[in-house]
């Protein structure tokens, strides 16, 4: 075929050494007990033992077994992109030809052409299509030319239709329509860009047309990439200053959330971030939030923000609540009611009065006294609870306390008043009992009736919170410094209280939870901790990470199953499993 001209060379290369690999991976399995199977191993000793069997050795990158799964997955993403290269092209062709004249194709041949792209619902899909191409104005023009592009680009996305819809929104719309045509014509590449975003997430899509200038930058990593924090505190408080009034202020500074938003997610899905630096990022984001709100209030008393959790642990996925403290200094009535305004007003700034105009979910309730408890104290106030009344899990709470917005130095003073009583005692057999007893109540408790605890990627067995009590207790333990969950594990690994292979398992399940977390929130346009069962949704999600329902859910059983074996050894003191 590519010598008679109908395939590119590159691509039969790719193709026969493709096929070369998974033949040879298929006679490997068949040699074991001579059986006539073709689906790889689903338990680790058997998967490892191909792995070896095809040249797989372990190293520091990965086991054996990984780096084979991850050559075939590598072998899966390059075949499919070259069959809907060489399929597609033909009806591209057609559909584009014909796609001015709608007579000229049934209602059958519409669907049967769209269906081959991806696309479920054909009667709204050529709807979509033939409002793109009707006309004879610059816009309509373009999409007759990059209609074949387009329809390409978008059957790669993950949900096509929706795709389609947000791009015909885009295009159609009073403001924004002759930017995005004019950006389409000049950058391809953005086009194709923006096809992978809008095919992939709603949330994301209404971030665009609300900003249609951004189109432009994304395929630009430099241009999405963040700023540093004091840049992006700059930024955000010269976008508020120009406004007057909390209302106009508070609408300037989503805006600008928002658009720094779209930068990590659109970075996250073109894969130029990892976990780690999506979840600096997102911090970052916060942070700056908080920090040139607060400006804007005008503080007449030093006054901090504590951040807690994972805020404090510069790990945010994009569903998180900011988890925080307030500190001030000056224990007069003015002092206390400037305290009471500023955290109340900050409050009010960043989680909003509806939905429509909310930042962030803010959380004090880890503050002392929980919600019966004032919002903000002085830095003796602080200490006197924590001496007297704190309980375990409160100290568990404060090994992620960090400084994020307001006044350093005072920030740090009450950092600095607390660390003895953090990180020196220890933790008594009490103490461990403490947290096994919690993080067991929130295995019993926590999980939403209806979903799997087997695929819940937060409060699942063996996934992101498991590993998060397990670093926080040895930490508390052995009075390891470190805010963040896998700065925690690296600095155990390091201080050899935990196994370095233990704290990889635990590093990787943690990794992979938290990016199909993130993922599903960005495809899902919406928080939700477990993995989705409806099989649309689940195909969505899959295909946003370049694989397959089924090996999504089988790499989650076996990243999470290694990671509770650990747990169970390691947090709950349980005998090895042999």
């Amino acid at each position: 075929m590519a010598s008679a001209g109908y395939i590119d060379d590159n691509d039969a290369e790719k193709m026969a050494s493709s096929y070369r690999e998974l033949r040879t991976v298929e006679h490997r399995l068949q040699l074991v007990d001579e059986q006539q199977v073709h689906t790889l191993p689903t338990d680790d000793a058997s998967l490892d033992r191909l792995a070896r069997a095809m040249g797989r050795r372990d190293e520091p990158r990965g086991t054996a077994a990984e780096q084979l799964e991850r050559d075939l997955i590598h072998i899966q993403t390059t075949v499919r992109g070259i069959h809907e290269r060489v399929y597609f092209r033909p009806l591209l062709e057609a559909f584009a030809a014909t796609s001015r004249d709608a007579a000229s194709l049934s209602s059958e041949a519409t669907e049967v052409r769209l269906a081959a792209f991806g696309f479920i619902d054909a009667r709204r899909t050529a709807a979509a299509l033939g409002e793109l191409t009707r006309g004879l104005n610059r816009s309509s023009r373009l999409m007759q030319q990059m209609l074949p592009l387009l329809l390409d680009w978008l059957s790669l996305s993950p949900d096509p239709d929706l795709g389609l819809l947000l791009i015909r929104n885009l295009l159609t719309g009073p403001r924004q329509s002759r930017q995005i045509a004019e950006t389409f014509r000049e950058s391809p590449a953005a086009a194709q860009s923006l096809c992978t975003i809008a095919g992939t997430s709603r949330l994301l899509g209404d971030i665009i047309a609300a900003n249609p200038d951004l189109v432009a930058r994304l395929p630009l990593p430099e241009q999405l990439a963040t700023k540093d924090l004091d840049g992006l505190i700059a930024t955000a408080t010269a976008s508020m200053e120009m406004r007057e009034g909390t209302t106009e202020q508070q609408a300037s500074l989503r805006r600008w959330q928002q658009r720094n938003l779209l930068g990590i997610a659109a970075r996250d899905l073109f894969d130029y971030a990892d976990v780690e630096s999506v979840g600096r990022d997102l911090t970052s984001l916060a942070e700056a939030t908080i920090g040139s709100a607060l400006r804007s209030l005008d503080p007449q008393i030093p006054f901090a923000v504590i951040g807690l959790g994972r805020f404090g642990a510069a790990e945010l996925a994009y569903a998180s609540d900011l988890d925080v403290m307030f500190v001030h200094q000056g224990s007069s009535a003015d002092d206390i009611d400037e305290a009471r305004r500023l955290s109340k007003s900050l409050m009010r700034m960043i989680a909003g009065s509806t939905p429509a105009n909310r930042l962030y979910e803010v959380d004090c309730d880890l503050r002392p006294e929980g919600k019966n408890g004032p919002l903000s104290r002085g830095v003796d106030s602080y200490a006197v609870y924590w001496r007297e009344h704190a309980l375990t899990w409160e100290r568990q709470a404060m090994t992620r306390a960090r400084v994020v917005a307001g006044d350093v130095a005072l920030g740090d003073e009450l950092l600095d008043e607390i660390a003895p009583w953090v990180w020196g005692p220890g933790l008594s057999a009490e103490g461990i009992r403490d947290i096994r007893r919690m993080k067991a109540r929130i295995e019993a408790e926590r999980i939403p009736m209806g979903e799997d605890p087997d695929f819940h990627l937060k409060l699942g067995r063996g996934s992101l919170s498991d590993i998060e009590f397990t670093a926080q207790m040895l930490q508390l333990q052995y009075d390891v410094k470190a805010t963040g969950t896998i700065d925690g594990l690296r600095a155990l690994a390091q201080g050899d209280v935990l196994d370095p292979e233990d704290a990889a398992i635990l590093t990787e399940a943690y990794e992979f939870c938290e990016r199909v977390r993130n993922r599903w929130f960005l495809v899902n346009s919406a928080p939700s901790d477990s993995m989705p069962t409806q099989p649309e949704s689940a195909l969505w999600l899959a295909r946003s990470l370049d694989t397959e329902p089924g090996a999504l859910r089988e790499h989650y059983r076996r990243v999470t199953r290694r990671s509770r074996s650990v747990v169970e050894r390691v947090f709950y003191g349980l005998p090895a499993k042999h």
